[in-house]
């Protein structure tokens, strides 16, 4: 069965870092450009930051830029989110996605027509 892996939320003081890592079981992640996502107590889910298939284009929500950086590694089927200087407000389940949406575009990604998830990893912050 194809799925999405979350891994390394937990509890950070402010100011802290953590790293999210994304993995897929029964596909590859290089034929899709993926994103994370976030979802806070009582919040709409938004996007955070999403890489190309290719991995030569990043894009990252205002709140996060400067913060956090995403990364994939072909070899290894994984997706990063180094996420550093925490705040409380990035308090919340992250979730990554993988899309076909930019198939024909490697160099592009975004936020729409997400065709898989994962179940999430819990980020805390707070002192």
């Amino acid at each position: 069965q194809s799925q999405l892996v979350e891994s390394g939320g937990g509890l950070v003081q402010p100011g802290g870092s953590l790293r999210l890592s994304c993995t897929a079981s029964g596909f590859k992640l290089d034929d899709y450009a993926i994103a994370w996502f976030r979802q806070a107590p009582g919040k709409e889910r938004e996007g955070v930051s999403c890489i190309s298939r290719s991995g030569s284009t990043t894009n990252y929500a205002d709140s996060v830029k400067g913060r956090f950086t995403i990364s994939r590694d072909k070899q290894k089927n994984m997706v990063w989110l180094q996420m550093i200087s925490l705040a409380p407000e990035d308090t919340a389940v992250y979730y990554c996605a993988a899309t076909e949406y930019y198939s024909r575009v490697p160099s592009r990604c975004g936020f729409i027509a997400m065709t898989s998830w994962g179940k999430g990893t819990l980020v805390t912050v707070s002192s």
